[in-house]
């Protein structure tokens, strides 16, 4: 049996300056689309969300004017593994550091893997990752996105929070704010505070928030009683979370953030990820975002 490869896709592996194996997915447009600078949208999890973002953006940027989706590059940031996403590697990497009394209970009750490495991923993204790109393909970084879902769409908030010149876009799918807890709290409201300050960038920042609408939903057993999994994720108040988030960050002046909150109905935390890649394409690759 022969591997499957999508039309204008490639893969490279790439390992960081501290040792970390990644597995980078591109797709380009064709050589026709490919004039001048170039919107960029990179999505975590790429293993699993690549496919998904490059079959759309190959389908919807062939006409642009309909689709409302221009032509762009798309970097999926994945691991060396034959699966659909690396949980433990994705634990580490998009979890910003929390403090070992704080964290968060998990769904089996069990102990955590290794977490709180945010900003060391920030930095092979920053430092390693976009001048690798870049030096490949003619990119406007002011028209350049990050997607990520679930612990990917807490990764793109701290990214907006704490480095928020990296990227112009941020799409942040079904976030785990439950996750970041005072940590996410703080780093958001240092962001507000400097922008509140004064403090600017060339052009305002751009976020989507988005959720299931079933992703809150709490099942019953035949006794009436909570299912256990189920219950976790009722704590955790995904849809809540999300929307109360969303219109926290929108009292900002829009010179400093725009921001925009879609909650998509009947889906839940895993059916929602292809409408959510959709939209963020639709909001990252916009004529005139």
């Amino acid at each position: 049996m022969s591997s499957v490869m999508l039309p204008g896709a490639s893969v490279r592996d790439v390992t960081s300056k501290t040792g970390r194996d990644y597995r980078i997915f591109v797709w380009q447009p064709t050589t026709g689309q490919l004039q001048g600078k170039m919107p960029v949208v990179y999505l975590l999890d790429g293993n699993g969300t690549f496919p998904i973002a490059a079959a759309a953006t190959a389908l919807q940027s062939r006409r642009p004017e309909r689709t409302g989706v221009r032509p762009a590059i798309i970097v999926g940031i994945g691991y060396p593994t034959t699966l659909w996403l690396d949980a433990e590697r994705r634990t580490y990497d998009y979890t910003p550091p929390v403090p070992s009394d704080a964290l968060p209970q998990r769904p089996d009750q069990g102990g955590w893997t290794r977490t709180g490495g945010a900003d060391e991923f920030l930095d092979f993204i920053e430092h390693e990752l976009q001048p690798l790109i870049e030096g490949e393909f003619d990119i406007d970084r002011d028209q350049s996105a990050l997607f990520g879902h679930s612990f990917g769409g807490l990764f793109a908030l701290h990214t907006l929070f704490t480095r928020p010149d990296l990227f112009r876009n941020y799409a942040a799918a079904s976030p785990s704010i439950w996750f970041g807890g005072d940590q996410l709290q703080q780093a958001k409201e240092k962001f507000k505070a400097r922008f509140t300050a004064g403090g600017a960038l060339k052009l305002p920042r751009r976020l989507l928030v988005t959720v299931g609408s079933l992703e809150q939903a709490e099942a019953q057993s035949a006794d009436g009683s909570p299912v256990g999994y189920d219950s976790w994720i009722r704590r955790n108040r995904m849809v809540e979370n999300a929307r109360s988030l969303a219109a926290d960050l929108a009292t900002m002046d829009r010179a400093a953030l725009e921001v925009t909150f879609k909650e998509f109905e009947d889906e839940n935390h895993a059916s929602v990820l292809p409408a959510a890649i959709s939209r963020a394409l639709r909001f990252s690759l916009a004529s005139g975002t």
